[in-house]
């Protein structure tokens, strides 16, 4: 039996943008967001779990990108989507969903050469769609997490 805490794997975290907003993210600096739907890309190549519930907490240093906007008060997370596997697929997952909608340049890929780890779409069931999709494709088997 696998240890939870030690899960390596990638994940994508749905996320809802009430309203129009200017953000500071760390030293990309300020970015304007529009009023919709986001799914940030990433990856846990060990504690998978605990790197979600990281994102997920309120209560956490700002050190990645995705940090800053997780914890804006007009963001709500709607949907965690993850698989597990040892293998990195951060970037080809991204790369799959870069394909399909708009990105926020340089957002969550300081470490890579992609583009961006985040997407921005006004329908929500499209990026659903989307991300799910670029897990099949990669065939990755996704599964939901519970938000808590």
């Amino acid at each position: 039996m696998t240890n939870k805490t030690t899960l390596k794997g990638t994940y994508c975290i749905l996320m809802d943008l009430i309203s129009n907003q200017s953000i500071s993210i760390g030293k990309l600096g300020e970015i304007e967001f529009k009023k919709g739907y986001y799914v940030y890309v990433g990856s846990a190549l060990n504690s998978l779990m605990p790197r979600i519930k990281r994102h997920l907490s309120q209560n956490k240093k700002l050190h990645w990108h995705i940090d800053y906007l997780l914890n804006h008060k007009d963001v709500e997370v709607v949907n965690v989507l993850y698989a597990v596997d040892v293998n990195r697929w951060e970037c080809k997952l991204a790369l799959e969903i870069a394909g399909t909608t708009s990105e926020i340049t340089d957002f969550g890929c300081s470490d890579c050469t992609c583009s961006s780890h985040l997407f921005f779409s006004t329908y929500y069931d499209d990026l659903l769609y989307y991300s799910l999709n670029a897990f099949k494709k990669l065939k990755l088997n996704p599964k939901r997490y519970i938000i808590q």
